[in-house]
Parts: C-alpha cells; structure tokens; sequence
C-alpha cells in the first residue's frame, strides 16, 4: 500500500514539474514579447516604408525562430523527466515534425527570394501555408509565382495558400 502510494506521489510530482516547466516558458514567451514592445518604442526619424517592412519581416522571423526554440526546450525537457515509453515517441514525433516544418520553412522561403524576391517568410501549419514578401510593387504575377513554388514544392491546394505583401 505504502510503495502504490509513493508511486502516485511521485508521478503527481513529475506532473507538477512539468506543467511549471509549460508556465514557466509561457510567462518568459509573454515577458519577451513586452519587452520587445517596451524596447521598440523609440521614436526614430527614419522615412523609409521599405525599412519598415524589412523590420516587420526580421522581426516576425525572429519571433517564430524563439517560439520554434521554446518549444525544442519544452520537448527536451519532457524527455529529460519521462520515463513513460508511449509519452518519450510522441515527444520524439512532435520534435521531428517541427523540425521538419522548420527546414521546408527555410527552403520555401530561399526559393522564393531566389525567384526575385528581397526578403520573404513562410509559416505552415497542418496543410496550411503563409507567405509575407517584400515587395514595393506586388502583382497578380507576383503572387502567382509564389502561389506556383509552394504548390510544386509542398503539394499543398491553392486555397490553402496565403500571399501578401509588407
């Protein structure tokens, strides 16, 4: 009786840990975002709408790279603490998926600056994609060229595509 007790304790604990651990990096992910609003509150004289969407692009980019980073830690932690066979394969699943999402990101977004393009991200989620692109002047063609490289390169119907310009 005593040892089922331990036992329950015990795995209550590692539950406890866990979820600190999950709150922990959701507070931090808040308390960077005000920061990064605090920070960026500087009044600067710079006219330029083209700095303005490259700043947006390197901003959102960077956003995605430390949300990317928190969870690779949040999974990494699971795995340090778990010793539940079912629970260290999901874990191990999800991590292959997101990196897998990470470099068809990163290849997507290379071709699309390859095909004339100053600056671009791309973020996809199941079988969803979006694309934000610099460019001053975005046309039809333009989006169609995009439109065309996801859909040759993902597989992924027309209509779960979504192109704009910054």
């Amino acid at each position: 009786m005593k040892i089922v007790y331990f036992r329950e304790v015990g795995k209550m604990l590692t539950k406890k840990k866990k979820m600190f651990i999950l709150l922990g990096m959701v507070a931090l992910l808040f308390v960077t975002g005000g920061l990064n609003l605090f920070l960026n509150r500087t009044t600067s004289e710079v006219p330029a709408s083209s700095y303005e969407s490259a700043s947006f692009l390197t901003s959102y980019r960077t956003s995605k790279f430390e949300t990317r980073q928190t969870m690779m830690e949040y999974y990494d932690s699971i795995l340090k603490v778990s010793t539940d066979a079912e629970q260290i394969t999901e874990t191990n699943a999800l991590i292959s998926e997101l990196a897998s999402r990470m470099e068809k990101e990163t290849v997507l977004e290379g071709m699309i600056m390859a095909s004339g393009f100053e600056d671009a991200v791309v973020t996809n989620s199941d079988d969803s994609y979006t694309v934000m692109v610099k460019a001053d002047n975005f046309t039809v063609d333009d989006a169609a060229k995009i439109l065309g490289i996801l859909v040759k390169e993902t597989g992924v119907s027309a209509t779960n595509v979504k192109i704009s310009s910054v």
